[in-house]
């Protein structure tokens, strides 16, 4: 029997997020998350012989997004192993709240087709996961893509720039926005404008720099700023405390899901005083009425993506 598994974290949000200008100078979405190491999506693809190959389903049910992930690459699996193709039961434990802006259905997304190809004893390359991710639920995060920092075209799946490496050794004192709710993304009013574009270029210059040097202020900066630009799509009521809770605790600035209702204070993690000031800005958040959720740095892994892949002489085509 075909049985694989495989498994994807998710990010807590934005560094940045715009729109941008490509190669060949057209307008498009982008953004930059802000990578965890957990919480992780694990999955478990069990091919079941009879079932219609785009017959896929999951436990627990109503997971659409990965089932419709993991019935495409079903079929890119079967053809590329040169077997007949058939569906089954998808498993999922852990992952994200949906909603909070987390890449909560892109992890699902994910460690589903991760979980397919392994089963089907085939590597899938990055880029074809973000190419599958985009056609199962229209938007995608850069999960599958490993730790560097990328500006990548959600709803294209493809990078519009790799920065370099990955964001510099940063720590994050997260909360939640807007009471925690969830946010449906396809009932949000503004969008960035592409007049705007000549602003977004300039932060991702900027981001471009900081990544270089390794400079945590630098990172903070941009992803203050684009915070800030943020509240003409989804205003946060909080964002004004949350930035003076960053001032008075000597973050380097504040981050946000720009979808979402997470958000952090950041702080460089080579900070002397870093544990001092982390829980000055939990006490802080409280104080504020916003309650802390998490303390958590950025992975230092350049090779996320190979923690989970099975060498295999049929490698997908990357198609990034």
């Amino acid at each position: 029997m075909i049985t694989g598994t495989g498994r994807a974290a998710c990010h807590h949000g934005e560094i940045l997020q715009g729109v941008f200008l490509d190669g060949r100078g057209r307008h498009r979405r982008g953004l930059v998350t802000l990578p965890m190491a957990e919480p992780v999506t694990e999955a478990v693809f069990e091919a079941r012989p009879g079932y219609a190959p785009d017959r896929v389903e999951t436990d627990p049910p109503g997971r659409i997004k990965a089932a419709r992930a993991a019935a495409l690459a079903v079929a890119e699996c079967a053809a590329a192993a040169h077997v007949p193709a058939c569906g089954g039961v998808l498993r999922l434990r852990g992952g994200a709240p949906a909603g909070l802006g987390m890449g909560s259905s892109t992890s699902d997304v994910t460690a589903a087709v991760r979980a397919v190809c392994a089963g089907y004893g085939t590597e899938p390359a990055p880029g074809a996961v973000a190419r599958i991710a985009v056609a199962a639920e229209g938007a995608s995060d850069p999960i599958m893509l490993g730790e560097r920092a990328l500006l990548f075209a959600q709803r294209e799946g493809r990078v519009l720039e790799d920065l370099g490496a990955p964001l510099p050794p940063m720590t994050a004192v997260g909360c939640l926005t807007g009471g925690g709710r969830p946010v449906d993304t396809l009932t949000l009013g503004g969008r960035p404008h592409p007049a705007d574009t000549a602003l977004y270029e300039e932060l991702r210059a900027d981001l471009r720099a900081a990544v270089a040097a390794g400079d945590a202020a630098g990172v903070g900066r941009v992803a203050t700023e684009s915070a800030v630009l943020n509240q003409r799509v989804l205003p946060k009521a909080e964002l004004g405390t949350l930035r003076g809770v960053a001032r008075l605790c000597g973050a380097v600035g504040v981050q946000i899901a720009h979808s979402g209702n997470v958000a952090g204070v950041l702080f460089d993690s080579r900070d002397p005083d870093l544990r001092a000031r982390t829980e000055a800005a939990r006490a802080q958040l409280r104080r504020e009425g916003l309650t802390p959720t998490r303390v958590f740095s950025t992975p230092r892994r350049t090779d996320g993506e190979r923690t989970w892949t099975t060498t295999c002489a049929r490698p997908l085509a990357d198609l990034i």
